[in-house]
C-alpha cells in the first residue's frame, strides 16, 4: 500500500492511505543502514510504501520504501551537529512567519532560512504576523524589511490572526498546494493555522514576558488537510537555522541579488570578499544591496553556526534522536 506521511514522532509515523485511512507505522531497521545522515529518515510529506504488520495485536504498518522526494528542507540536528534533521518534504511553498518584537525575528535568521529554501528549490513567502500589535517604530521596521526583500523579488504578506487581516490572501496562495509554516517559536504559527481552520484547535501558548522567546507548543511537524483544498505542515519553532552541506562557492548563488551580478565580477569564482572588481561589493557600496544581507552572507561563509544550532524542541524530540544513534 502507498500513503502520505502526516506525522512523525521519532519512532512512529502516521500515514494516510490513498483511500483516506490513517495508519500508525514503524520503519524497517534497514533504513538506518542506508547512509542517510538524517536523524529522521522519513519526514512529514514523504510518500511511502507500507504493509500491514500481522504480528501486532493492534493494526499497524511497516514502511519498507520511500518514494523519491521532489524537495525537502533541512536544518542541523539539535544534538548531533554532524547530522541533519529533515523538517518536511515535497513542499510546494513555505511561509516564513516574521514578528518584529514579540519575539523579534533577526535578518540573519530570515536570510539563513531563505538560502536553505533557495538551495532546495522551494518557493518562500514572507509573512509579517501580529500587525495588530505594531506601534510606529515597529511599523517602520516592518516596512524596511518589506522593502529589502520585495526588491530582491520575494513575495510578502501582512497578517493578523487575531483580527483576521490578510487571511483571504494567504488562503489564495495555499489552495491546491502543500504549504509549510515555519519561524521562531512564538511567532504565531499555530494561532494562524487555527484562524485559517478553526476546527483544528491547535495548542497555543503566550510569549514569555521575561525572555521574549516563544514557548514551544508544537512538538513535531504534522500535516493537516484544510477545508479549502489545501494541506498545511505545522512545524516546531526554531531558534536558529544552521546551514547544511553548502560549499562557500555555492552560497552566493542562493542570494538572488548576488546571483544576478556574479557574471559582472572580474573573477568567475569570486566570493565577493577581498577580490578586486567585484560587482556585488560595488552594488553594496552604492546601496543597491542591503548591508544586512551581505553580513548574513559573510556569516554563512565563515561557518558562524554556533549561535544557530539550538532550537526549542523538547525532550521528546531529543530522546527520539538518541534512539537513532
Amino acid at each position: 500500500m502507498t500513503g502520505l506521511v502526516y506525522k512523525s514522532t521519532g519512532s512512529w509515523y502516521t500515514v494516510k492511505s490513498e483511500q483516506g485511512d490513517f495508519m500508525e507505522c514503524r520503519i524497517k531497521g534497514k533504513f538506518r543502514m542506508k547512509g542517510i545522515k538524517s536523524t529522521n529518515p522519513i519526514a512529514v510529506g514523504d510518500i511511502v510504501d507500507y504493509e500491514l504488520d500481522e504480528n501486532s495485536d493492534a493494526v499497524t504498518g511497516t514502511i519498507h520504501n520511500i518514494h523519491d522526494r521532489k524537495n525537502y528542507i533541512v536544518r542541523k540536528s539539535v544534538n548531533l551537529s554532524k547530522q541533519t534533521h529533515i523538517i518536511a518534504s515535497n513542499i510546494d511553498v513555505v511561509f516564513l512567519l516574521i514578528t518584529i518584537n514579540n519575539p523579534p525575528t533577526t535578518t540573519s535568521f530570515i536570510d539563513r532560512f531563505l538560502v536553505t529554501a533557495e538551495a532546495y528549490g522551494i518557493e518562500a513567502i514572507l509573512v509579517f504576523n501580529k500587525i495588530d500589535t505594531f506601534d510606529d517604530a515597529m511599523t517602520d521596521e516592518q516596512l524596511y524589511l518589506q522593502y529589502i526583500y520585495s526588491e530582491i523579488g520575494y513575495k510578502f504578506l501582512k497578517v493578523s490572526a487575531l483580527e483576521k487581516k490578510g487571511l483571504d490572501e494567504l488562503k489564495g496562495m495555499m489552495i491546491g498546494k502543500v504549504s509549510m509554516f515555519s519561524g521562531h517559536s512564538g511567532v504565531g504559527k499555530s494561532t494562524l493555522v487555527n484562524a485559517l481552520e478553526p476546527n483544528l484547535s491547535l495548542k497555543t501558548k503566550n510569549i514569555s514576558e521575561q525572555s521574549k522567546q516563544g514557548q514551544h507548543t508544537t512538538t513535531f511537524a504534522e500535516m493537516y488537510d484544510l477545508s479549502f483544498d489545501a494541506k498545511i505542515i505545522d512545524t516546531p519553532g526554531i531558534k536558529g537555522f544552521g546551514i547544511v552541506d553548502m560549499e562557500p562557492s555555492e552560497v552566493g548563488g542562493y542570494f538572488p541579488e548576488f546571483f544576478k551580478l556574479q557574471d559582472e565580477c572580474k573573477f568567475n569564482n569570486c566570493l565577493h570578499k577581498e577580490e578586486p572588481n567585484c560587482a556585488v561589493k560595488k552594488a553594496l557600496e552604492e546601496n543597491k544591496i542591503a548591508w544586512s544581507r551581505y553580513n548574513s552572507y559573510l556569516k554563512i561563509l565563515e561557518g558562524d553556526d554556533e549561535n544557530y544550532r539550538q532550537d526549542v524542541f523538547n525532550d521528546d524530540r531529543i530522546a527520539s534522536d538518541e534512539t537513532r544513534k
